[in-house]
């Protein structure tokens, strides 16, 4: 007999890395791979694999900002598995690439939905997944380096009333949770407070509801790491 699984469907959000099409945030070190081992020269096949902690889809632990902060082989696995809740921002994002996640937009969620559950990972839809392996992920010309991100005041509301709690997380499929011209990273800087981590570059948000998910992270963990590389996972229901 088949056991039951306890969810639906899982569904992958992350990208697949390969360094021809993973955009680089600007000054990170080469995202290369190297054949080490062949099957006809050596019996078995085995690549050298060298990329920054955080390129492609990844996450980050507290201590990518702050040097007390816990590190990500000290996170617990509770850490890593939160309930998911989704904000679709495409069309103010496609207008905007320095559209700011409101409070006004958390809460239209909220109408639609329900409280946002303490310790959620929340999840912004900007459409930047749509954008990856080409120019316009990182901009081109005047729009480099822009692309949106939550207001700080946002972040400090979600704080405030326990949204985020000691283990949440916020996720987006951009290079990460600030906009892209905050160059102090001051919502990473709140986020990386207690257990509360990051998740970047996600991809196929189109698949995660907008409430009754839950996200694992998949990784390896590295020993004093900053977050690593992943595989992130949705467990729908």
């Amino acid at each position: 007999m088949t056991a039951q699984r306890p969810f639906g469907r899982l569904v992958s959000l992350s990208h697949v890395h390969d360094p021809a099409t993973t955009p680089l945030f600007p000054g990170d070190p080469e995202f290369r791979t190297d054949i080490v081992a062949t099957i006809a020269d050596d019996g078995y096949y085995l690549r050298y694999i060298q990329q920054g902690e955080h390129t492609g889809t990844h996450w980050g632990a507290p201590i990518h900002f702050h040097a007390d902060g816990l590190a990500a082989d000290e996170l617990d696995l509770d850490d890593l598995l939160l309930p998911a809740v989704k904000l679709d921002l495409r069309e103010p994002c496609s207008r905007d690439r320095d559209y700011a996640i409101s409070v006004a937009d958390l809460r239209r969620w909220e109408t639609e939905h329900g409280r946002i559950p303490d310790g959620s990972a929340i999840v912004a839809w900007t459409g930047w997944d749509a954008l990856w392996g080409t120019p316009e992920f990182i901009g081109t010309g005047e729009s480099a380096e822009h692309q949106p991100g939550f207001a700080v005041d946002t972040v400090e509301w979600l704080l405030d009333t326990g949204r985020l709690g000691r283990r949440g997380a916020l996720g987006i499929d951009t290079f990460g949770p600030d906009l892209g011209t905050d160059d102090t990273y001051t919502v990473s800087k709140l986020l990386y407070r207690d257990h509360r981590i990051s998740l970047e570059c996600l991809a196929n948000l189109a698949a995660l509801p907008p409430t009754g998910a839950w996200i694992l992270v998949g990784s390896p963990l590295y020993r004093s790491g900053s977050g690593a590389p992943a595989t992130i996972y949705a467990l729908l229901p």
